[in-house]
């Protein structure tokens, strides 16, 4: 797909570029050849007003040679022109003599004889002026090798930077594919493994005639069951925020936001045995969506109280910096490789399945990103020294900053 796509392009690009080339080759073949034809009809005009009779060459003083055949009632022909001609072949001139009088049009091309000629008609005479047309034919096709050689040889050269450019063009659209498929795989991977519990256990409910134990069967399948409703949700939640369609906003007191997510969050920690500690700047405000920012903040938190070394507090901070508004959540934990950190906002992915005892999906890093993003701010982790921060910055609203301006 990606490399019917590249090829696309590529035939998209050189055929416009070829027509491009052929129109401009045709422009300028029609203006050599309407200039040269000019010139041809305008010294056969001359030769035909005897201007060139006065010299023995007439065709010696410049511009092409011409001769004139005058035709007399009688038959008569008689003859004066450049020495470029060979006007001794009397057979030969008779010949071309004939073939212009028998031609309808006052002026044309002899193509046998390579001629272009004019005729005059008078009361007692028809004057024919004769020129040589074979330089002209011959610069005409010299002209059309040249360009087409010239145009040739673009083309290839197109071809192959075009197909170089292509590759750089489709790169973005080939990660997304990729991204689509793995992202397929891995939804699928995740949904086998509930999905086989749940069939599991309602085959062994069917056939189980202990109630206890029916019980229990349909307590995984009820649990499985949330386990696919909750991974569902977050896909949706990833698709409708991936898919560029812009919400409605509005302004935000993001101190608001996270300080609810964090007295929620507060009884889970507790239980857990890490103690939450958090500082809130009060009133600051941002333009976006409460709903998907205090997401945010949940995902930080949750993410925090399962990675959390037992025993160690969770902080979590919100201050202004600026024309920004900074949430930070930091807890101790075994250090993320660095080779690691660049994968955390990767969907499915988890640093280690096992601490997390397989309960999370890797998705809530992804869908923290994905909102930030639309939010026009950014999110980031470090991990040194054994503590883990997440930190993210979001412009504050423009009324917000105005105000802080005009108080400081």
């Amino acid at each position: 797909m990606i490399r019917k796509l590249r090829l696309k392009i590529v035939g998209i690009s050189v055929i416009a570029v070829a027509v491009l080339l052929v129109s401009v080759l045709a422009a300028v073949a029609l203006s050599t050849r309407s200039q040269m034809v000019r010139a041809s009809e305008s010294r056969l005009q001359e030769a035909l007003a005897g201007h060139m009779l006065s010299s023995a060459q007439p065709g010696s003083g410049g511009g092409q040679p011409c001769f004139v055949a005058d035709i007399y009632a009688d038959g008569t022909v008689r003859l004066a022109g450049s020495g470029y001609y060979d006007l001794d072949n009397d057979a030969l001139i008779l010949s071309i003599v004939q073939d212009a009088l028998q031609r309808e049009s006052r002026e044309g091309v002899l193509q046998d004889y390579a001629l272009r000629y004019m005729r005059q008609t008078g009361t007692l005479t028809v004057r024919l002026a004769f020129t040589d047309c074979s330089q002209e034919q011959a610069t005409m096709r010299s002209l059309l090798l040249r360009m087409g050689g010239v145009s040739l040889a673009a083309l290839l050269l197109l071809t192959g930077v075009s197909y170089w450019l292509a590759g750089f063009a489709v790169k973005p659209v080939q990660q997304a594919w990729q991204e689509q498929k793995q992202f397929v795989s891995d939804a699928s991977h995740e949904l086998k493994t509930p999905l086989t519990v749940i069939l599991s256990s309602a085959e062994l409910a069917a056939s189980e005639t202990d109630g206890e134990k029916s019980r229990q069967y349909l307590d995984n399948i009820h649990a499985e069951s949330l386990r696919m409703k909750d991974l569902v949700e977050d896909m949706l939640t990833l698709a409708r925020t991936e898919s560029g369609t812009r919400l409605p906003e509005e302004a935000v007191d993001l101190s608001d936001t996270v300080l609810e997510s964090a007295l929620a969050f507060e009884p889970v920690a507790f239980e857990n045995g890490k103690p939450m500690e958090y500082t809130v700047q009060p009133e600051l405000t941002v333009s976006g969506r409460s709903a998907q920012l205090r997401q945010v903040a949940d995902i930080l938190l949750d993410n925090a109280v399962k990675y959390a070394e037992p025993g160690s507090p969770i902080q979590m901070g919100l201050r202004r910096e600026g024309r920004n508004a900074v949430l930070w959540v930091e807890n101790r934990s075994a250090p993320i490789p660095p080779e690691k950190l660049g994968h955390l906002f990767d969907r499915f992915y988890r640093v280690d399945e096992s601490r997390t005892g397989g309960e999370g999906f890797g998705l809530g890093l992804a869908i923290a990103q994905t909102i930030v993003q639309s939010h026009r701010g950014s999110i980031g982790c470090t991990s040194t020294q054994g503590v883990t921060r997440f930190t993210v910055t979001l412009p504050l609203a423009k009324n917000e900053v105005t105000k802080r301006g005009s108080e400081a």
